[in-house]
Formats: C-alpha cells, sequence, structure tokens
C-alpha cells in the first residue's frame, strides 16, 4: 500500500527533525529517521501489524521509538494508508486529539 504524511505530520516531522539535530546530533536525527523509515515500510507490506488504537476508532498505532509514535488509518478503497499524526509520548495526552 501507499503511505503519505498528512500536512500535520509533514510539519511536525520537520520540527522534530530540527529539534533532534540541534538539540543532539546529526546522527540521532538519522537514526530517528532510519526508524521511521522502517515502520513506514513495515505498514506498506502488513497495513494491520499495528495495534488498533484504544481511544481513536479506525487508527492505528504506532511505536517508532520511546519518545514518538504515530497514528494511521487505513484507506482500503483507495490502498492508501495516511499518517494522521506524529505524537511525543511526553506530552499531556489530553493535547493529542487537537491534532487530528
Amino acid at each position: 500500500m501507499k503511505v503519505y504524511l498528512s500536512e500535520n505530520t509533514e510539519s511536525k516531522l520537520l520540527l522534530l527533525t530540527d529539534y533532534l539535530k540541534v538539540k543532539w546530533s546529526e546522527k540521532v536525527k538519522e537514526d530517528f529517521i532510519k526508524k521511521l523509515t522502517k515502520k513506514i515500510s513495515m505498514i506498506s507490506e502488513f497495513p494491520q501489524s499495528c495495534p488498533e488504537s484504544n481511544d481513536f476508532k479506525g487508527l492505528y498505532k504506532c511505536v517508532v521509538s520511546k519518545q514518538t509514535t504515530f497514528y494511521y488509518r487505513i484507506l482500503f478503497e483507495k490502498n492508501e494508508i495516511e499518517i494522521i499524526t506524529l505524537f511525543d509520548t511526553r506530552q499531556n495526552p489530553k493535547n493529542f486529539p487537537k491534532d487530528i
């Protein structure tokens, strides 16, 4: 299946990678991108391999790292997967619904 990022996800990813590079290092940023790419490849081949969200019907939750999770939905009729948002697990979970 084709996987794409929502506009929200694209902007959050840019902010996150900039943060990782500035605050940590280029290597940390690259390692994160490798992990993210691997997870995206996995859901592309096996869309239902991640657990469904208990909080949001129709969304799946994919853990990229201890600090970062992304949520996605499968659009079977289009043979696509949309990554809805990246979420920093250190944030207050009450902030999450504003992301969708």
